[in-house]
């Protein structure tokens, strides 16, 4: 058996949220159709890979984004609730780039420490849990490739860490797309490499792809919030 075990860390498709809530962990948020045709983007692009595992958070989005993947591959989908999305007290608000939310008084007592953050679960506490799933899907997959289904915030909160940069980070700039694919490669039970691709990048709007800069006072379809998508 190799010693080379990839678990592929992906990001859920777009999600159907017209009226751009910041749902957090909140039960009811469904692929979008766009979001649909990325997870079936990724499926086609990860079809030909020795995929042994495949498992995903329990929320609605991802459990839809990684059924096509195991459906290629013949395998039952399993669920880790360590691949959650982090815990926020702005879920269930509107709360994006560009709206005002920073200036309403009733939201700085949330906002005092944003290197911790204040607002939602820890980043430390993000770091524990994601590497723990990261670690059993290495297992479950051991010399063979696995695919984690989980959120942007965790997803690029646990990157950081294993790329030894701080946590705290401005979050437009977190290089995590929908649909995208953080791959962490282990050699035995050392990660010796982490990359990143995006299959579906081109149903991928502009203005949330990697990198790009919201519009100010736009409320994108899917997770555009300052705060966790």
């Amino acid at each position: 058996m190799s010693d080379i075990t990839l678990v592929h860390l992906m990001r859920h498709g777009e999600v159907a949220n017209p009226d751009g809530i910041l749902y957090g962990r909140l039960p009811g948020y469904h692929l979008s159709e766009l979001g649909r045709q990325m997870a079936e983007r990724v499926a086609e692009h990860l079809a030909s890979r020795d995929i042994t595992h495949v498992v995903s958070s329990p929320l609605e989005r991802a459990q839809e984004t990684a059924t096509p993947i195991a459906k290629a591959h013949g395998l039952d989908l399993a669920t880790d609730e360590r691949l959650i999305e982090a815990d926020n007290v702005f879920q269930g608000k509107t709360f994006g780039v560009g709206d005002g939310a920073l200036r309403r008084p009733e939201n700085w007592k949330h906002l005092v420490n944003p290197f911790k953050p204040s607002w939602g679960e820890p980043y430390v506490e993000q770091v524990v849990r994601m590497m723990a799933a990261l670690n059993a899907a290495k297992d479950a997959a051991r010399g063979h490739e696995a695919v984690c289904v989980s959120h942007q915030l965790p997803i690029w909160i646990v990157r950081s860490f294993v790329e030894r940069r701080r946590l705290w980070h401005d979050p437009r700039k977190r290089q995590c797309t929908l649909a995208s694919l953080t791959t962490f490669t282990y050699q035995g039970d050392k990660i010796v490499s982490v990359g990143y691709t995006e299959p579906a990048r081109d149903l991928v709007p502009p203005h949330l792809r990697a990198g790009a800069k919201p519009a100010k006072g736009k409320s994108a379809p899917g997770n555009s919030k300052a705060f966790g998508a």
